[in-house]
């Protein structure tokens, strides 16, 4: 570590990529909760087809998902316009959109472990909750949260290390303007083509070591509540 050159690293990048995941993984602890707990619960029509769309960014080529995410960002798309009709900004190429972007493409990391934390608490503990006087808001809040939170917690550590390495939908949908949309995977890209090994393998390396302990503490989370 001491022979690590850190004078490349490109903090302002490493920053705005704390402040995406931060905030991608503040907006899924609602939607995913909300997601997560409908699924494990409920029985609805197209509820096959819900999961399915959930999941669909694990499978889709980053490039793909960003391209369409850019074309229904754009001026000429209804959600691109409304945007920047309310706002006076447009939604490609800015931060704004690249949230949102990080949101959609993040959305199954945050949904998985927390649907499955759900589905492993037994429905007779929630209907004795009931019976007990508990009302369902109180007994999500009381009874099923604190059982579900490992999962839960494994979702959003999942999710915010997935954004910080996100780079296909990062260049698709954000492109690489200092300050706004570039991330510390787009300063490695640079770093890179620029044939600076040096900055490159800094940047790289302390993304390594993030990931490493996301997952160990995504693990340490999966012992604790499989006990």
């Amino acid at each position: 570590m001491s022979g690590i050159d850190w004078s490349g690293v490109d903090w302002g990048a490493f920053g705005l990529s704390l402040k995406l995941a931060g905030g991608s993984a503040a907006i899924l602890f609602v939607v995913g909760l909300l997601t997560a707990r409908a699924l494990a619960w409920r029985r609805f029509p197209g509820r096959s087809m819900l999961e399915a769309l959930v999941a669909l960014p694990l499978v889709l080529p980053p490039t793909v998902l960003g391209f369409y995410l850019l074309v229904a960002f754009g001026r000429d798309a209804p959600l691109g316009r409304a945007f920047e009709s309310l706002l006076g900004a447009p939604l490609a190429f800015s931060f704004s959109g690249l949230l949102l972007a990080s949101v959609i493409s993040s959305l199954p990391f945050a949904v998985q472990p927390m649907l499955r934390a759900f589905e492993g608490i037994p429905a007779d503990l929630r209907e004795a909750a009931w019976c007990s006087g508990l009302s369902r808001w109180r007994t999500f809040w009381r009874v099923e949260l604190p059982l579900a939170w490992p999962g839960v917690l494994s979702g959003l550590v999942l999710t915010f290390a997935h954004t910080m390495g996100e780079f296909g939908v990062v260049l698709m949908v954000g492109g690489n303007i200092p300050d706004e949309t570039r991330t510390v995977s787009i300063a490695i890209f640079d770093r890179a083509q620029a044939f600076d090994d040096a900055a490159a393998g800094a940047m790289s390396l302390l993304l390594l070591g993030f990931a490493f302990v996301a997952v160990s503490l995504v693990y340490a989370l999966e012992q604790r509540r499989r006990g």
